[in-house]
């Protein structure tokens, strides 16, 4: 601000002993695993890069569902023994090794050489707009001693034996967290995020997206659907003479009124197609320039051009039934 870096005050209450205690005085817990990140440079060979990285046990993987796409994850073993071995993301390896296959290779970060032993599945830009393929995990002891030099974490992630045990797992994990730092009338020292609140804040915030796109699409389906009444009754009023010739050469009401709404159908459903192939092209060009993956529902995209042709046989309906009512006589007059 004004010029110069803001700065916050850092508890360092949270220790690796809490986990250990969640994971085992909470009844609602299944894992828990502690995390310390920084981002810190990344080298190898004459390549730099600047990516997060992070301290975690080897809990962490499974509680995030980090899936390891080539080599392989840290284990218990090698965060008790400090072990310097590192598993990379997508990303990482993009702008270190180009094609490279990195297991097996070693890499510096910081000052500190580590082995690449395994390369992370990639998991795309997240609601944020991180990348969460731009990252770096090593065992946690080796990342508090060695990397950062601390004795406090900096996160938590609890897992809960099913989703509908959040609160209690919350509640379960203040009380034992405030027992454990003495608090008693102070306020707590940690901040607990349940993710089962803020899956309840995106869920309201997309209903809300939703309506209010469900609100634009029916104004422009009204709109769209006038327009096809009025083109089809000026067509009506323009094809008198043919409407006429046809009846006098056999045509039936329904021919004619098949004739129309058919017209109608394929007036709206033409225009339907033109919209969705705008709309996935849209789609897709959003993706390929933000680097943003995209899921094109093909059924979805099906059901509607059908609706656009629904909406062209409603709204062409009564030109329909208008030219079916013409005389042949009056028709051919006219």
């Amino acid at each position: 601000m004004a010029g110069r870096q803001r700065q916050f005050d850092t508890e360092v209450t949270l220790v690796p002993d809490d986990a250990d205690a969640i994971a085992a005085e909470c009844p609602a817990v299944e894992l828990s695993a502690p995390m310390a990140s920084k981002k810190l440079s990344v080298r190898w060979d004459s390549e730099n890069t600047n990516t997060k990285v992070f301290g975690v046990s080897p809990e962490g993987f499974r509680i995030r569902n980090i899936a390891v796409e080539s080599g392989r994850r840290f284990g218990p073993e090698e965060d008790r023994a400090r072990s310097r071995v590192a598993v990379v993301g997508p990303t990482v390896v993009r702008n270190l090794f180009g094609g490279i296959d990195p297991v097996g290779l070693r890499i510096r970060i910081g000052r500190v050489p580590f082995e690449v032993i395994g390369v992370t599945k990639p998991k795309g830009v997240d609601l944020n707009g991180l990348d969460q393929d731009d990252l770096v995990f090593v065992p946690l002891r080796t990342a508090m001693r060695r990397l950062l030099n601390v004795t406090h974490l900096e996160a938590i992630y609890v897992r809960t034996h099913r989703a509908g045990l959040l609160e209690v797992a919350e509640e379960q994990i203040r009380h034992l967290l405030r027992r454990r730092h003495r608090l008693r009338a102070k306020p707590d020292d940690f901040t607990i995020q349940n993710q089962a609140v803020l899956l309840r804040t995106e869920r309201e915030t997309a209903r809300s997206v939703t309506l209010l796109i469900g609100s634009v699409a029916g104004i422009s389906l009204l709109v769209g659907g006038i327009g096809i009444l009025a083109v089809m009754l000026i067509s009506v009023r323009e094809r008198t003479r043919e409407i006429g010739l046809r009846r006098s050469i056999g045509a039936s009401r329904g021919d004619i009124r098949t004739q129309f709404l058919l017209e109608s159908g394929l007036l709206a459903g033409v225009g339907g197609f033109f919209g969705v192939l705008l709309g996935v092209t849209a789609a897709l060009a959003a993706s390929g320039l933000g680097h943003w993956e995209t899921s094109v529902s093909w059924p979805v995209a099906a059901a509607a051009l059908g609706f656009s042709f629904i909406v062209g046989v409603v709204f062409g309906s009564y030109p329909a039934v208008r030219a079916a009512r013409l005389e042949p006589v009056e028709a051919l007059r006219h």
